[in-house]
């Protein structure tokens, strides 16, 4: 008799698929949003499957068919497009300073720039920000598919410091403006 594994603490999909993990298949409900919006904000309760959808959804957008074997997902999608995915995570660090926030962001926007070029004119976060995902569509063909994990960590980490969230909240208003 085979034992079950449950995924307790991993939230990696493939990881879990390739692993041989307990996986409760939402891959319909996962297509259905994939296919019928362009936003979406998904405010949930902590240890609540966040960061997991958010794996899933990467896993789907990468194109990574061979994962999705068995789920509803295999038989709901015929195309398997692959997306250019600027995943955010923002669990990642402490935030005691703007500076820390600022060193996630740069971090992330060298590894984009890297992938789908820079633009010196583009000196601001947000303009940069803005500019690869340009890039990345016109590099690509395709829409970019953003994925913002713990949006609003560095906010909570200061909810003692009111100056710290008018200095992060001011660092974030424009970075996150470029998504709309």
């Amino acid at each position: 008799m085979m034992e079950t594994l449950y995924p307790i603490g991993i939230q990696n999909f493939e990881k879990i698929r390739k692993e041989g993990y307990l996986y409760i298949d939402k891959t319909a409900l996962i297509h259905q949003m994939a296919k019928t919006g362009s936003y979406y904000f998904l405010s949930r309760p902590r240890r609540f499957g966040k960061s997991l959808l958010l794996s899933t959804l990467e896993a789907y957008f990468q194109g990574k068919k061979e994962l999705f074997e068995g789920l509803a997902m295999e038989r709901l999608e015929k195309d398997w497009v692959k997306y250019p995915i600027l995943h955010l995570d923002l669990n990642i660090s402490q935030y005691s300073s703007q500076k820390d926030l600022e060193d996630i962001l740069n971090r992330n926007l060298v590894a984009w720039e890297n992938l789908y070029g820079a633009d010196p004119a583009e000196r601001s976060l947000a303009l940069r920000f803005a500019g690869i995902i340009q890039r990345a569509c016109e590099k690509t063909g395709q829409r970019v598919v953003i994925l913002v994990d713990e949006y609003d960590k560095p906010l909570l980490q200061n909810l003692h410091d009111e100056a710290m969230q008018t200095e992060l909240r001011n660092m974030l208003k424009p970075f996150y403006g470029v998504l709309k």
